[in-house]
């Protein structure tokens, strides 16, 4: 993929430079400022009715058009329009392209962004974030009857396929692994499943969502980073009401099972802890 994606890209940039000893990319839901009386998200929201969700409509599993063309649908799509019920209101998209997602947000044409944005310093510096509502790590992975890769030192000395424009290239390298080339995940992971190469180091959604879709490919995770990569809403710095209201809401589907219903859906697993 050519296209930068806030998830993965953060997910592999935490991950990119550190060999077995990771730098925690920073945890749990962000801190937001105390309520002023100026701030009116969550009264503007209610006050139209809807909440106006930017997100990219092309972005599978997350947020894509059924069979090419049909209605929105994907795990951000589902989670945000649950979101938007218990809120008592209408989740209304509005598809953008992710180079000018940010943008779109600040120039106040949505109210929120649902497109697996991961929570990082530089961004909790210019805008709010809900609590996370996927969270991710790095994974080695392998033919199901590998026995030799058990761990990222065990990577050492095997072959890897790899994107070269892609960070977890580094991480496979800092381990010790040989790299093969590859244009990305797709033509990585037919050659693990071909044997022709040991492992590939990639997200571990991107693995979830492929073995959901392929459960006979045979393949397994072999081995996963101990740090973390968090994802959430992200609202326009000050939007504390909004923010806390839609905390509310995650907790309150978490509790209920719903994020776990929809995760285990797309994934066949509940990534939303």
């Amino acid at each position: 993929m050519n296209r930068v994606h806030s998830r993965r890209s953060a997910l592999a940039a935490t991950l990119a430079g550190l060999t077995l000893a990771l730098t925690a990319c920073g945890g749990g839901g962000s801190q937001t400022p105390a309520a002023s009386s100026s701030d009116t998200s969550l009264s503007d929201v209610k006050s139209k009715g809807e909440i106006v969700v930017a997100t990219e409509g092309t972005y599978k599993p997350f947020s894509f058009h059924a069979k090419g063309a049909g209605d929105l649908t994907g795990y951000d799509v589902e989670i945000a329009r649950a979101v938007a019920d218990k809120l008592g209101v209408k989740a209304t998209f509005q598809e953008t392209q992710f180079d000018g997602i940010f943008a779109g947000l600040d120039a106040k044409r949505f109210d929120t962004i649902a497109n697996q944005i991961s929570i990082n310093a530089e961004r909790k510096a210019k805008y709010d974030f809900s609590k996370p509502y996927t969270v991710s790590t790095g994974v080695i992975v392998t033919k199901a009857d590998n026995s030799s890769i058990t761990s990222f030192e065990s990577l050492k000395g095997k072959t890897a396929a790899q994107s070269l424009t892609s960070n977890f290239y580094k991480l496979a390298v800092d381990a010790g692994a040989n790299v093969q080339s590859v244009e990305g995940w797709a033509q990585g992971v037919t050659l693990v499943r071909q044997g022709r190469v040991d492992a590939i180091v990639n997200d571990k959604l991107t693995y979830l969502d492929y073995a959901k879709t392929t459960p006979d490919a045979g393949l397994k995770i072999a081995a996963e980073t101990t740090e973390k990569s968090e994802s959430a809403f992200v609202f326009r710095k000050g939007s504390t009401e909004l923010t806390a209201a839609v905390d509310k809401a995650l907790d309150d589907l978490r509790a209920d099972g719903t994020l776990a219903k929809i995760s285990d859906k797309y994934f066949g697993t509940d990534v939303t802890k």
